[in-house]
């Protein structure tokens, strides 16, 4: 994906890169699919003062989720597609601090960046912060982080901050047009408003197929669903086993629904919609830790959708 935007985030790094004292921590915040962590291989790469040619640097670290088990480590092996476990482990931390006992291969410095630092188990976490409080010299730590209210409050106060902020729609479009090249104009725009400013889910949507899925949602929110015929059809359209990457992304793409036009709706409609944009923000942070039923799912998106629908349309809900 071609990093666009983020001047600041750029401008920031750069000053701190060519000024006396460089700050071993670094916070990359902001909503996931923005370009974090490709921001974050970059600013690595010019940190250790990697060559252009050389494409794994023994001085940049990446520590992110594994591999659920061996048969999605034998996928990986083969360049497919393969399922992650949810947690970044301590073990994972406590190798990395092995390392660093030694000095970096190639130069002075040396570059960890932990991706995404939220899913780092609370013991893993206990232990990075060691490191951050006590860093091995020419160390420097790269965390991205998608909601930096799950990190520890010690380990935010030791990171100095770079956010990254959602972009604008014709930026979006541009990515897409060269990301998506074959996608309609019509898909495009569908995924640039279910993204909200994040290229990445943008992708997300269009690679998932999910321009019916929207198309049923904004239904149901405009019209209600008495018989809750639409909500079998939003459970059909998400499928039978649809993997977690595409219920996130129908969770996220129902709260961008409901922010639609928000300006627009007399202040006293609000309520039924705030009411189901939280309720969609318990679900999705529950996600990862339970194992949802993806048809009952999709129904109880519905059921905030059409609970959210103008008042003469809710019934059944």
């Amino acid at each position: 994906m071609t990093l666009i935007g983020h001047d600041n985030a750029r401008a920031a790094w750069r000053d701190a890169l060519e000024g006396e004292r460089m700050h071993h921590a670094w916070l990359l915040a902001g909503k996931a699919g923005l370009g974090k962590m490709q921001f974050a291989l970059a600013a690595a790469r010019e940190l250790v003062g990697a060559a252009p040619g050389l494409e794994q640097h023994p001085d940049i670290h990446v520590l992110t989720n594994l591999p659920k088990d061996d048969k999605e480590e034998k996928k990986r092996e083969e360049g497919k597609p393969y399922e992650t476990k949810r947690n970044i482990a301590i073990a994972q931390i406590r190798a990395m601090q092995q390392r660093l006992t030694t000095r970096p291969t190639l130069g002075e410095r040396r570059a960890i960046i932990i991706d995404p630092a939220d899913d780092m188990e609370r013991n893993a976490s206990n232990a990075l912060l060691k490191s951050l409080e006590e860093p091995p010299r020419g160390t420097y730590f790269l965390l991205v982080s998608h909601r930096p209210s799950r990190l520890l409050p010690t380990i935010r106060s030791r990171c100095r901050t770079l956010r990254f902020a959602a972009l604008p729609d014709d930026a979006m479009e541009a990515i897409l047009v060269e990301q998506a090249s074959d996608c309609d104009a019509a898909t495009r725009s569908a995924a640039i408003a279910a993204a909200a400013g994040s290229p990445g889910r943008a992708l997300g949507f269009i690679a998932s197929g999910l321009g019916p899925v929207a198309e049923l949602m904004r239904r149901i929110l405009g019209e209600g669903d008495a018989g809750f015929v639409l909500r079998g059809e939003l459970a059909a359209s998400l499928g039978a086993r649809p993997d977690r990457a595409k219920l996130e992304a129908a969770l996220d793409l129902a709260r961008s629904i409901l922010d639609e036009d928000l300006d627009t709706l007399p202040a006293d409609t609000l309520t039924p919609r705030v009411e189901a944009h939280a309720e969609l923000v318990r679900l999705t942070g529950e996600l990862a830790t339970y194992n949802y039923d993806p048809g009952l799912l999709a129904m109880e998106i519905g059921t905030l959708l059409a609970g959210a629908a103008p008042a003469s349309e809710r019934a059944n809900v």
